[in-house]
């Protein structure tokens, strides 16, 4: 997709019927082709080039259409943002923008006042780098009448570059652990989380007290909950949780002023506990990331399909399989041209499992619409999440009977993934396959003991507890059991076999 019309899907129906205005008040000129263009590209018309100008020749004409479409929606949108967005930060830049006036035009008392307000605000959301602009201002002016005291005003100065600094490295560090975390994702890098963070913080010289911000608490919960993901393993991040949670519940009156951060830190607190099956705690996470959602509309939206995953996720593995499908139903009719496409196939794959958990053909045609290559699904959704997309696609075409079909998506898996899970030390997936494949070239297999030895064998293995590997586990154990995949991992969360 092209950035013009990735552009335009961030658009819903009232804001689409605004830009249009929005052009047509720009237009100076009757020939204008913009509010045209704009038309055929939203209606998604193949021909549009045909329909603006008849001559071949007109291509660049073309082009230098949809550029200047571009730039005019760009300024849409930094209007409409501007104007929707009521939070303290921009409230602070607007302080300060006409305190920066007043102080020009020798009005010094009020602007002072203007720039009082806005280092509150500003303070209070953490904004450093505002709060450095509107204090070089103070500062600027300090001479003039109604100045604070310029010692204290330099103090105050220092001690907030301080915090800047300590912000940037903490940001460098963030980045350095989410490049690494690139390599474990996609290369199959070896690394120890826990090791990587210490000598990341003692690099840039963080202390603990540096950390228990909600911006930075939400940059070490992103990095730990996707290494845990890697390593299947959430026991690995409960240290960090723990003392998340003391931080969150003596910070009660912050939550309005750092949303996105506290959204994304009760997002991944919910799925760490589902991850460690404390379905209730997950839940009560869950509810309480719906209250900052109902907050406001704009996170609502951006978080809305993880949200409804993990609800779905809590009831089918704490029991109510047909409740987790409707929740998913629900929520596969509701997104939106914004929702991110990546949350999309989360949905769709976790439908896809829930209807093969059931014995549900349906799953087949929840995985045919998955229809991006390996290699995206790698790139924006990590190794993996595709790994584990390839792994059920073998076993539902083997659940419904496509037997050859379920071959050939097994050799061809080994072809591309073989290396990386050796790498990786991931050979109990290797396994975990060489078990299915016995299974479909000789199913009366799974009656045999020695059989059904291997595949209990694998509940044994450290970091086979995680509930999306009992999950692949019990579709082996419900071959000779004849019962439905469903049940066989609620008996497995339930500590049976």
């Amino acid at each position: 997709m092209d950035t013009l019309s990735q552009l335009i899907n961030l658009l819903d129906n009232t804001d689409k019927k605004d830009f249009k205005r929005f052009l047509q008040r720009k237009n100076r000129r009757t020939d204008v082709k913009n509010l045209q263009l704009f038309n055929l590209l939203e209606t998604d018309d193949i021909n549009a080039l045909s329909k603006l100008y008849k001559q071949r020749e007109n291509n660049d004409a073309y082009h230098a259409l949809r550029l200047r479409l571009q730039r005019s929606l760009l300024s849409f949108l930094s209007h409409k943002a501007f104007e929707i967005n009521h939070s303290e930060a921009h409230e602070a830049s607007r302080l300060v923008v006409v305190a920066r006036f007043l102080l020009e035009n020798g009005v010094s008392k009020v602007a002072f006042k203007s720039l009082d307000k806005a280092e509150r605000l500003a303070h209070d959301i953490e904004h450093f780098n505002l709060v450095n602009e509107l204090l070089l201002l103070k500062l600027q002016y300090a001479h003039l009448e109604g100045a604070e005291n310029l010692d204290e005003l330099t103090a105050r100065f220092l001690a907030n570059h301080t915090a800047m600094l300590r912000e940037s490295n903490l940001n460098i560090t963030y980045a350095y652990l989410r490049r690494e975390l690139e390599e474990v994702n996609l290369k199959g890098k070896i690394v120890h989380l826990t090791s990587l963070i210490i000598s990341s913080i003692r690099k840039h010289k963080i202390s603990l007290r540096d950390l228990m911000t909600f911006k930075s608490i939400y940059q070490i919960l992103f990095i730990a909950n996707e290494y845990a993901a890697i390593q299947q393993d959430y026991s690995l991040i409960e240290r960090y949780v723990v003392r998340i949670n003391n931080f969150i519940s003596a910070q009660p009156d912050k939550k309005s002023t750092h949303l996105f951060h506290h959204i994304s830190i009760m997002y991944f607190l919910a799925n760490f506990h589902l991850r460690n099956k404390d379905f209730s705690k997950s839940e009560s996470y869950l509810l309480k990331m719906a209250e900052l959602m109902a907050g406001d509309k704009r996170y609502g939206d951006l978080f809305f399909a993880r949200q409804q995953l993990l609800i779905a996720l809590n009831l089918h593995f704490n029991g109510s399989g047909d409740a987790a499908v409707s929740v998913l139903q629900g929520a596969l009719a509701k997104v939106k041209a914004t929702t991110k496409a990546e949350d999309i196939a989360d949905l769709r794959i976790c439908l896809a499992m829930f209807y093969a958990q059931h014995n549900n053909r349906e799953s087949l045609r929840q995985l045919a619409a998955l229809t991006r290559t390996d290699a995206w699904y790698e790139k924006k959704l990590g190794m993996l999440w595709t790994i584990r997309k390839n792994l059920m696609e073998i076993i539902v075409q083997a659940q419904f009977e496509n037997v050859e079909l379920a071959l050939s998506r097994l050799q061809s898996f080994r072809r591309r993934y073989k290396k990386y899970l050796q790498t990786t030390s991931e050979d109990r997936v290797l396994a975990y396959l060489r078990l299915v494949e016995q299974y479909l070239l000789k199913p009366v297999v799974a009656f045999e003991p020695s059989y059904q030895e291997a595949v209990l064998a694998q509940l044994r293995e450290a970091g086979n507890s995680d509930i999306f590997r009992l999950s692949f586990i019990a579709w082996l154990i419900a071959r000779w059991e004849k019962n439905t995949s469903h049940e066989v991992t609620l008996k497995l969360i339930k500590g049976a076999y």
